[in-house]
């Protein structure tokens, strides 16, 4: 799951492939499945686990059904993988491997040039320099902003070379959400002007439009369609004590990465209101004078209410961004849907093949594993799509609609994978119905309960509920709202462009509550994501009968889904809408 982000080769699952252990270490071990299902977790991971007592349990018989879906993890979260990141050749493997496995389904390619891949031109950006931050105050000398101590600049994916001279004008959080009472471009004139403002958003808006509002590339398109011509993010007064400035700088030019266009540039949210980057508590000061004091004070607030104004002088930026090419694959399967009219609407079953590769060594010296396999997330979401497409092929029963299979690259780099597909879809837009993704599923307990992101908001809410239903367990709200999970997965994607979607997890009931905050804490986008982990593979398969149960539903419904009257996401992005709505 985001963050808020070569050939196919036939290899024996060897005891070494098995245990993941080609690095000289092997890694440190998961709870107990007994602690994984309920009992408090500990604090720390367990000792490290024999090779060979690891080996054992890895290898050991399963059902044919679970033994199918591990098999897939046991392939694409082994270290041979080196942890699928977007863009590298272990990627492609994993890439090849899924088109294989769509094929021994049945499906047919959906990808270019008649065969299952997608191909998404990416591209890697990174501030190139330091850049320069001038202030010139409307009396008194320019006074340059030291990198920083005063100001980080931003990359551009847009361009190389970036150079803005303009006012600044503060507008709070930058949000304007009617729905909230919120404008905080009410009042002033941004056009042609820098706008400056602090991240996130008040925590009185609900947990998916707070994420929604909060995040920088919402902010930045709202500043564009103002008329504004760049954008700085402040530096609370609350996250200054969490991290501090001079930390956040060491990463000035970390690598993004995005989809390309024709030119070798990226593309970016708000081209024409470019991020220039991020100002201290320090930085902030020198521009705000006198009025600083206030507005720092009660940006301590969760619900901060700010006054936008004017600041008194002209900020003058220019930034330089370097770009390296690279490439990835989406990949696509098919079953075409049999009614004559029905089957020219298309429901997608998504999942996200890439993880995050291998990054810097988890607990130091001590422990020097730095390769982050990615077994939950997401080589078991890929492993549930390649399992409910068989289901598909082998019930003897065509669906109505067309069935696409989408695993996609590049989610966390912030699903880019998905964002190319709704952008350059390999059938007509227009024809897609509805989305159901399937990403980091937590199954190291038995379930109780299901939480469906996105199920209120359309008519594939009773869709679901009836599915769950059907093995056994209810819906439960999300228990975590303040993560706005809802927009950080490949879905939403899907709504930005009208469709509705959804995506499911295990619930928190029982013993899940206790599994999901251990996993979140110690294994999250960590190298211990591995197969070490006390994966109970029978609730893969109630896993995957659900969303199979869901997505059968869909295809074969009478009516399309649509938005619930009035959603504020389907009304935004213009997808279609309930009755009630269209009526008014």
């Amino acid at each position: 799951m985001y963050r808020f982000i070569g050939a196919l080769s036939v290899l024996a699952l060897s005891t070494a492939t098995l245990a993941q252990t080609s690095a000289p270490q092997p890694k440190a071990a998961a709870p107990t499945p007994a602690a994984a299902s309920g009992a408090t977790p500990a604090a720390t991971p367990a000792a490290k686990p024999d090779p060979a007592i690891l080996n054992a349990r890895l290898a050991a018989p399963l059902p044919a059904d679970q033994a199918a879906m591990k098999a897939h993890v046991l392939f694409l979260a082994s270290d041979a993988m080196k942890g699928r990141e977007a863009g590298s050749p272990e990627f492609d493997i994993a890439a090849q491997y899924v088109a294989a496995q769509f094929y021994a389904a049945g499906l047919r390619p959906g990808g270019d040039d008649a065969g299952y891949l997608q191909r998404v031109p990416l591209v890697s950006y990174k501030a190139a320099d330091k850049g320069s931050f001038t202030w010139m105050p409307q009396s008194g000398a320019a006074q340059p902003l030291v990198f920083a101590a005063d100001y980080v600049p931003a990359a551009n994916g847009a361009k190389a070379d970036t150079a803005v001279s303009a006012p600044i004008v503060f507008v709070g959080y930058g949000i304007d959400a009617p729905q909230y009472g919120q404008n905080d471009y009410a009042g002033v004139d941004v056009r042609g002007k820098i706008v400056a403002y602090f991240g996130g958003a008040p925590a009185r808006f609900s947990g998916e439009e707070r994420a929604f509002f909060g995040s920088g590339g919402t902010k930045a398109r709202t500043a564009e369609s103002k008329g504004a011509v760049g954008v700085i993010t402040l530096e609370s007064p609350r996250t200054a004590k969490a991290r501090p400035f001079a930390r956040s700088a060491q990463f000035y030019d970390a690598a993004r990465m995005t989809w390309a266009n024709p030119d070798g540039t990226g593309k970016v949210d708000a081209p024409g209101a470019p991020s220039l980057g991020t100002l201290s508590v320090a930085g902030a000061t020198k521009l705000f004078g006198a009025s600083w004091k206030a507005i720092a004070k009660q940006a301590r607030s969760d619900n901060a209410k700010f006054r936008s104004a004017p600041l008194a002088g002209t900020l003058t930026v220019a930034t330089k961004t370097s770009f390296a090419p690279a490439a990835s694959s989406n990949v696509v399967g098919v079953i075409p849907g049999t009614d004559p009219v029905l089957g020219k609407e298309v429901v997608v079953l998504s999942a996200h093949l890439d993880h995050i590769g291998i990054t810097r060594p988890a607990n130091g010296a001590k422990d020097g594993d730095a390769l982050n396999n990615g077994a939950l997330d997401n080589a078991i979401g890929i492993a549930s799509l390649i399992e409910e497409a068989m289901r598909f092929t082998t019930s003897g029963k065509g669906s109505k609609r067309t069935l696409i299979f989408l695993a996609v690259t590049g989610e966390e780099k912030g699903l880019v994978g998905s964002d190319y597909f709704t952008n350059h879809p390999t059938v007509p837009l227009a024809n897609i119905v509805a989305d159901v993704n399937l990403d980091m599923p937590i199954l190291t307990y038995k379930f109780e309960d299901m939480v469906v992101f996105g199920a209120e908001r359309s008519t594939l809410g009773p869709i679901v509920q009836k599915a769950v239903a059907a093995i056994g367990v209810g819906l439960s709200p999300d228990p975590m709202p303040e993560e706005g999970i809802f927009v950080r997965s490949d879905h939403f994607r899907f709504v930005q462009k009208g469709i509705p979607a959804v995506f499911l997890w295990p619930g928190q009931k029982g013993p899940g509550k206790a599994a999901v905050a251990y996993f979140m804490a110690n294994n999250y986008h960590k190298p211990s994501d591995d197969l070490s982990q006390p994966i109970l593979w029978d609730q893969g398969v109630r896993f995957v009968d659900a969303n199979y149960r869901i997505a059968r539903e869909i295809a074969d419904g009478a009516e399309r889904p649509v938005w619930n009257a009035g959603d504020y996401f389907g009304t935004l992005y213009k997808g279609p809408m309930g009755r009630a709505a269209a009526a008014k």
